[in-house]
C-alpha cells in the first residue's frame, strides 16, 4: 500500500476502534484505554489479512494453475509459442507473467540471427526480471503484518504491566487493601494479556499463512520458468510464432 494510504488506514482505524471500545462491556473498558489500540491495531491486522487474501488470489490467475502449466508445456514443446503466450495472458496472475515475458523475448528475439546460446541467456534474463517485478507485489504489506503482531503483544504486556502496578498499589494501603482498586487492576491486567494474545496469535498464524503461498508462488514460478528453458532448449523442429 502507499505511505498516505497506511495514514488513512491508522486514522479511520483509530476512529473506529475508540466507539467500539465506548460500545464494548463495562468490564472489558476496564482495561483501560490500551484496549482502544489494540482494537485499532486488529483492525490494521484485519485489513491486510483482507488485501493479502485477495492479491494472493488474483496471484493465482484465473483457472486451474495445474492444466495452465500443462497446457503452455505442450504449446512450447510443439513449438507453437502464439498458442502458448496467448494462454498466459488469458491466464493472468504472477506465474502467468514471468512465463509470458520470457516467451515474448525468445519469440521476439529468434529470427534475429543471434546464436542459441544467447538467444537463452536472453530469455532466461526476461524470466529473471519478470520474478523480480511480480515477487515484491506478492510480499507487500507481510513485514507489517508481522510488525502489528510483535507490536501487539507488546502493547498487552504493558497493558498487564499497568495493571498489576495499580493492583499492587491498592494492597499497599494500610490496614484493608483497597479491593475495588485491586479488582480493576487485575482487569486490566488480564483483559490486556488476552487482547495481546489474541491479535499475536492471528497476526502470526496469518503471516505464516501467507509466507507458505508466497513461497509456493515462487517456487512454482521458478521451476516453470526452468522447464520452459529446457524446452526452448532442446527445441527440435520448426518453432511456430
Amino acid at each position: 500500500m502507499k505511505g498516505w494510504l497506511v495514514y488513512l488506514i491508522l486514522v479511520l482505524a483509530l476512529t473506529v476502534a475508540y466507539f467500539i471500545y465506548k460500545s464494548l462491556p463495562d468490564f472489558i473498558q476496564q482495561g483501560g484505554p490500551l484496549i482502544v489500540l489494540l482494537i485499532t491495531l486488529m483492525i490494521m491486522v484485519l485489513t491486510f489479512i483482507i488485501e493479502r487474501a485477495w492479491t494472493l488470489k488474483q496471484a493465482g490467475g484465473k483457472g486451474s494453475l495445474v492444466q495452465f502449466v500443462r497446457k503452455i508445456k505442450t504449446a512450447v514443446h510443439t513449438g507453437n509459442l502464439d498458442e502458448a503466450i496467448e494462454a498466459c495472458r488469458k491466464q493472468g496472475g504472477c506465474l502467468a507473467n514471468v512465463v509470458g515475458a520470457g516467451l515474448e523475448r525468445y519469440q521476439a528475439l529468434m529470427h534475429t540471427g543471434m546464436p542459441k546460446d544467447e538467444l537463452m541467456d536472453e530469455t532466461r534474463r526476461a524470466f529473471e526480471e519478470a520474478n523480480a517485478l511480480e515477487t515484491p507485489l506478492l510480499e507487500r504489506n507481510l513485514i507489517a503484518l508481522s510488525t502489528i503482531a510483535s507490536i501487539g503483544t507488546m502493547v498487552g504486556l504493558l497493558g498487564t504491566t499497568i495493571g498489576m502496578i495499580r493492583s499492587f498499589r491498592a494492597m499497599s494501603h494500610q490496614g484493608a487493601p483497597d479491593a475495588i482498586q485491586l479488582a480493576l487492576g487485575i482487569s486490566e491486567a488480564l483483559i490486556n494479556t488476552a487482547g495481546g494474545l489474541m491479535l499475536a496469535i492471528l497476526g502470526i498464524v496469518m503471516y505464516n499463512f501467507f509466507t507458505q503461498r508466497v513461497d509456493s508462488f515462487n517456487y512454482s514460478m521458478d521451476e516453470t520458468s526452468f522447464e520452459i528453458m529446457q524446452l526452448l532448449q532442446h527445441q527440435k523442429g520448426e518453432v511456430r510464432g
